[in-house]
């Protein structure tokens, strides 16, 4: 039975960052080219550069507030 909630904690944990890395691309080109600047230009460039930025440092603060979480579960266990 442990294993098996084990073994769902992990599924779920993996599927966490499961969007794909073409559907990012997508997102980001379109956004990118609605502020209607040419695809290779240096505006078009920043932008992607800020997108991955953005994306990064919302990563970094998800992985950081579920190491939160885990060490409040172990610290009061009840």
């Amino acid at each position: 039975m442990i294993v098996a909630l084990v073994s769902l904690g992990l599924v779920a944990c993996a599927e966490r960052g499961a969007t794909s890395l073409a559907t990012l691309e997508q997102d980001d080109d379109v956004v990118c080219r609605a502020n209607n600047v040419t695809v290779g230009s240096s505006e078009y460039i920043a932008c992607r550069r800020d997108r991955d930025v953005l994306r990064d440092k919302a990563a970094a603060r998800a992985d950081r507030r579920q190491r939160d979480l885990a060490e409040h579960m172990l610290n009061h266990p009840n």
